[in-house]
């Protein structure tokens, strides 16, 4: 492997405990300085990592001769801006979803990325796991004949429930599509492929949600997002997937993914995580569970940034690529757009189905 990627990591709230917990046992990732806006939050984090300095601001940080490349877990809405920062510093890139909070940023990333001959990666890494990749195992393997549906449910009464600080999830950059929709359409895309058009409606029930856990339990804030999103997506290769997500629902007994075939269906696992069972029905008799034939096993938060220090060693394309991460974008965007005119809208990019993780 040679020299392991030495990284930076910008933004030290509750999701970098799950990267770090990730990057602590990985040989080919050196974490060497964090930064936030909190720098408590920022000790914190690089004191679990033995010689990882804290950095006073996200420029310092980019600068150091000793980071190759920045893990960015900002908020979405400040998302391109890191991105660009490191990028122009001559720093590979790793992000949180979404890639971006518009099109116009994305696409300054990409070419950013391109004219420095430099990587950009982007979560969710979940779909490296063994669940979805089992899944798309078997697609890929026939199991299920030739795909004609899929069904994608998350649904739940919101954010504002659990985490001590939720406005951002209720703004640009934010509401149930944004936040949790990449998981899922990254998932369909590496089962189904890209998407062509969407035809979407959205609704925003209230006007305000309250802050239910944590010392500012009890405070109201303004909610400026759809939260309640649903959609029918058409895939290059004909299948169709409705969509449903939502900060709305208070109880549900939703699967999380289904894909329907001509010959079988396919339960696939929460896309919110790395494993969990495959389940085939063949049309007759019972669900059946499919062994692990695919995908990263023990894979967690920062895979994906592995997998991108593989590809680099190895010149490969990285499968949490900026492409997937655009194209994803690009889809959840449209259906906003359709759901706001009333019809079916082109989704105008594409990307390739990143390469599969098989055993």
């Amino acid at each position: 492997m040679g020299e392991p990627l030495r990284v930076g990591i910008v933004g030290a709230g509750k999701i970098s405990g799950a990267y770090l917990d990730t990057l602590e046992r990985l040989e080919d990732i050196t974490l060497t300085a964090v930064t936030d806006l909190d720098q408590d939050r920022a000790a914190t984090a690089a004191a679990r990592v033995p010689g990882a300095a804290v950095v006073g601001s996200v420029d310092k940080l980019v600068a150091r001769r000793d980071v190759d490349a920045v893990l960015n877990l900002t908020i979405p809405a400040v998302h391109a801006d890191v991105a660009l920062a490191a990028l122009a510093a001559g720093k590979h890139v790793y992000g949180e979803k979404p890639l971006a909070a518009t099109r116009a940023e994305a696409d300054r990333m990409l070419a950013a990325a391109e004219a420095g001959g430099l990587r950009i990666g982007c979560a969710p890494d979940t779909v490296l796991g063994t669940g979805v990749q089992t899944a798309r195992r078997a697609v890929d393997d026939g199991l299920i004949g030739t795909p004609v549906a899929a069904t994608a449910f998350m649904t739940t009464a919101g954010h504002e429930r659990w985490h001590p600080d939720p406005e951002f999830y209720y703004r640009r950059g934010g509401g149930p599509l944004l936040d949790m929709g990449p998981y899922y359409l990254s998932a369909l895309v590496h089962l189904l492929g890209p998407v062509i058009t969407v035809t979407g409606a959205g609704s925003r029930p209230r006007a305000e949600r309250e802050i239910g856990s944590g010392p500012r339990a009890g405070e109201r804030f303004a909610v400026e997002v759809d939260t309640h999103v649903t959609g029918v997506l058409r895939h290059a290769n004909g299948a169709l997937t409705t969509l449903v997500m939502s900060f709305d629902v208070q109880a549900a007994r939703l699967p999380r993914i289904e894909v329907h075939g001509t010959g079988a269906s396919l339960s696939v696992p929460d896309p919110n995580g790395f494993d969990g069972t495959v389940e085939l029905h063949r049309g007759a008799g019972e669900w059946e569970a499919l062994p692990v034939t695919a995908g990263y096993v023990g894979a967690g938060r920062g895979t994906g940034l592995a997998d991108l220090a593989e590809s680099l060693a190895g010149g490969r394309p990285h499968r949490a690529s900026a492409e997937l991460a655009r194209h994803v974008l690009d889809i959840m965007l449209t259906l906003l757009d359709s759901a706001r005119e009333g019809r079916a809208l082109p989704v105008e990019s594409c990307c390739v189905r990143p390469v599969p993780v098989r055993h």
